[in-house]
């Protein structure tokens, strides 16, 4: 992890732990039962479930919403987990407005979908605070051994889908903690109180899953080795490491990735320590970048402006996450690339250079803009910067077939690191879910 830059307008403490405590509390606080109740019976049930095809992980929404209407919040759960073991953090950051919200029918009723991710938190959060035991079971077991490479998203998922068919699993994590993406990649207002740690507690205790920390792909173990050794492998190592500038004064004090911003301040104790720049500038379109836009406006940054080279359409962000960063007093610019990052000895401003649109490419207009900017954060792209061997490659990602089968037998990828990754946690845990019934389809047979 990038460490915290010293240039001179960079500074802890500038709210109050009292304010910070307030502007880092949960984004949207749990429905109680009332409230879950009313939002449960908007929902029509419709045969044909447009918001359920919606769903990367197919969960059945109409069945667990009408579990919900009838009192049933555990039941609920259980319909949630048994497609998607990570249900808990995917109803806090999957961006539902552009997924199963938007295929909403009360879209059309009303112009207000039903509130589908608050009430998949609402079941999964219920049945969690209640204490109750994991609600799946190891098979018999199978004598069968799995490494996963990535405590992330799809190595958990696909990690917890094994051990219940009841292989033993050994779990690689690069990272001192798991979680990888839920950890250490979103917004702290989006998974408050370590729900992250908590969700992988809870997720473990299925037993058959041993998780070794501090073990770097190409440093510690290598493909070919974990091949020897296991009877299938699982990779699934997202994209942790963050593209950079490459224009003049990318490399002064001030300037980072924001991801590292990010994870900084999703480890961090205590936020009043943690340094933040008077104006902030972001570079790039994202949910990576609002998130890093959004968290220096609520750490007491003066002005943050987040830049994006092409059109607010285009933008990988939802309108629901751009409105968000909006009201938090973060201004949006768009049609703008950087061309250059001004100081003597740290930032001090970035010229962007206008742009337009001409079929696929992007020309300059000529026009330029100058932004003060003591503190820059960069989110314009991750890759996968690991040793995997003789892994075919589709692009910069790892190519996959049926199943999630890598190019190399016995071995299986998903995630952010296999071609068509979508940098969501609801896609990675369908990853590894399809990946985990493939392996043990190939060790059964």
């Amino acid at each position: 992890m990038t460490e915290t830059t010293s240039a001179p307008d960079i500074a802890a403490g500038r709210l109050s732990k009292d304010a910070l405590d307030q502007n880092f509390c949960d984004l949207h606080p749990l429905l109680d039962p009332h409230e879950a109740q009313v939002e449960a019976d908007r929902c029509y049930f419709c045969y044909d479930a447009p918001c359920m095809n919606a769903c990367p992980t197919g969960i059945d929404i109409p069945q667990f919403i009408r579990q919900i209407s009838t009192g049933n919040p555990t039941g609920s759960a259980k319909t949630i987990f048994e497609q998607n073991i990570l249900g808990g953090m995917c109803a806090r950051v999957c961006p539902t407005e552009t997924l199963c919200e938007q295929a909403c029918v009360r879209n059309d009723a009303e112009g207000k979908p039903v509130k589908i991710g608050e009430l998949q938190r609402y079941a999964t959060d219920t049945y969690m605070h209640r204490g109750l035991p994991q609600p799946f079971s190891r098979a018999a077991a199978t004598g069968k051994k799995i490494a996963v490479v990535g405590a992330g998203p799809a190595g958990l998922s696909c990690a917890h889908r094994l051990a219940a068919h009841g292989h033993d699993v050994v779990v690689y994590e690069a990272r001192e903690k798991p979680g990888g993406l839920n950890e250490f990649g979103i917004a702290a207002y989006k998974a408050t109180e370590d729900f992250a740690q908590r969700e992988i507690n809870w997720l473990m205790d299925i037993g058959g899953i041993e998780l070794r920390l501090g073990q770097m792909l190409g440093r510690d173990i290598t493909v070919d080795g974990l091949r020897q050794e296991y009877d299938a492998v699982f990779i699934g190592i997202g994209l942790p490491a963050a593209s950079k500038l490459s224009i003049p004064g990318a490399d002064l004090p001030g300037v980072e990735s924001a991801i590292d911003f990010i994870a900084r301040l999703r480890q961090s104790k205590d936020l009043s320590g943690l340094p933040i720049g008077q104006d902030v500038v972001v570079i790039g379109g994202g949910m990576t970048a609002v998130d890093a836009a959004v968290q220096s406006k609520l750490l007491g940054a003066r002005t943050v402006s987040l830049v994006y080279r092409r059109g607010r359409e285009q933008m990988a962000a939802s309108r629901y996450e751009q409105d968000l960063a909006a009201s938090h007093g973060v201004h949006l610019v768009f049609n703008a690339r950087p061309a250059e990052i001004r100081g003597d000895n740290a930032a001090e401003a970035i010229v962007f250079e206008y742009t337009r649109q001409e079929g696929s490419n992007l020309v300059p207009t000529g026009e330029t803009l100058e932004i003060a900017a003591d503190q820059v954060f960069v989110a314009i792209g991750q890759w996968m910067d690991a040793e995997t061997e003789d892994l075919e490659l589709d692009g910069t990602t790892l190519a996959r077939f049926d199943g999630n089968k890598s190019s190399v037998s016995n071995v299986w990828v998903g995630g952010d690191c296999a071609h068509g990754g979508e940098d969501l946690t609801v896609t990675a845990v369908e990853d590894g879910k399809i990946a985990a019934e493939s392996i043990h389809r190939a060790l059964s047979a």
